[in-house]
């Protein structure tokens, strides 16, 4: 493997290639070994995995990833990239590498029958800052299927999916992704190993995808609907954020929260996911009442 985990290296390549890091891309090159083996080694990436990387920028997770995975799949949205990406990668024979947008790349046709059919598919990657929550939900909701991810992103994005309800970091991205995986953290890295630097530091989340979900609403697209309500009106309380969804009044959304067992004076960032859970079944309670069919109900 060509060694780009050097700020020289990495210096060495963005001239020969004459690449430059485009901050519309949220490039940030790694040039640190130790942390891209610790990447790794969290991942649990092992002989038997397909992994999938997103934006590989110069091959260094890439590469550490073939070396033990079955084969690597990188997509990369920088077509500038894959010149250097070809040469890096040369001598991993396991390693395709796709120039796209990870946000509207058919993922599942890039798998094997078998892998789409549950095999074991690992995800890695050291996400743009500006996209790392469109990535992760696109990933739970759409899929491939996958074992884990395991993703650098911006500190402060790590510390809001690891927030535990009734701390000021829980959000509505907290409940979607505690809903379907259990998270890790694996290691906090420092703003100096990139190039360029970034003004944050960066954290390394592995989220183990769950077997069971947490809790199991009567319909999930409801349960996200109270909870996006519920959040997008965080300092409001639920009997006044949940007003108005389901075109529910407030005398029916107070009995929807006393049903559930739920204070109608708390607030969004109280409630654990089983409570959030037991507030949307209350609300399709109100719906079959009402005679409702279809994509509002089970």
């Amino acid at each position: 493997m060509m060694k780009l985990y050097t700020p020289s290296a990495v210096r060495d390549m963005s001239e020969r290639y004459g690449i430059r890091a485009v901050k519309r891309f949220g490039q940030n090159f790694l040039t640190d070994k130790n942390v891209v083996d610790r990447i790794i080694e969290g991942a649990r990436i092992e002989d038997g995995d397909c992994v999938i990387e997103v934006g590989p920028g110069m091959g260094v997770l890439t590469a550490a990833a073939a070396e033990r995975a079955d084969r690597v799949i990188a997509i990369e949205l920088d077509r500038r990239l894959m010149p250097l990406l070809t040469e890096a990668l040369a001598s991993y024979e396991n390693v395709r590498v796709v120039n796209g947008d990870i946000l509207k790349t058919n993922l599942l046709g890039l798998l094997s029958p078998g892998e789409a059919a549950g095999g074991r598919v690992k995800i890695i990657g050291n996400l743009p800052y500006y996209i790392t929550s469109p990535v992760i939900m696109r990933f739970l909701e759409e899929g491939p299927s996958a074992v884990s991810m395991t993703f650098m992103m911006q500190k402060e994005v790590a510390e809001r999916i690891c927030a535990k309800a009734g701390e000021k970091n829980y959000s509505a991205l907290t409940v979607a992704v505690r809903y379907r995986c259990e998270t890790s953290l694996i290691m906090n890295v420092s703003r100096e190993v990139f190039i360029p630097k970034p003004q944050v530091d960066s954290a390394v989340l592995r989220f183990d995808v769950r077997k069971e979900k947490i809790a199991a609403p009567q319909n999930e697209t409801l349960f996200f609907d109270v909870v996006r309500a519920g959040f997008g009106k965080r300092r409001k309380t639920l009997l006044n954020a949940l007003t108005g969804l389901c075109e529910c009044g407030k005398s029916e959304v107070y009995a929807a929260l006393n049903d559930a067992g739920i204070d109608a004076a708390r607030r969004a960032e109280t409630l654990d996911i089983p409570e959030f859970s037991a507030v949307a079944d209350a609300f399709c309670d109100i719906l079959r009442r009402r005679g409702h069919r279809g994509a509002m109900l089970p």
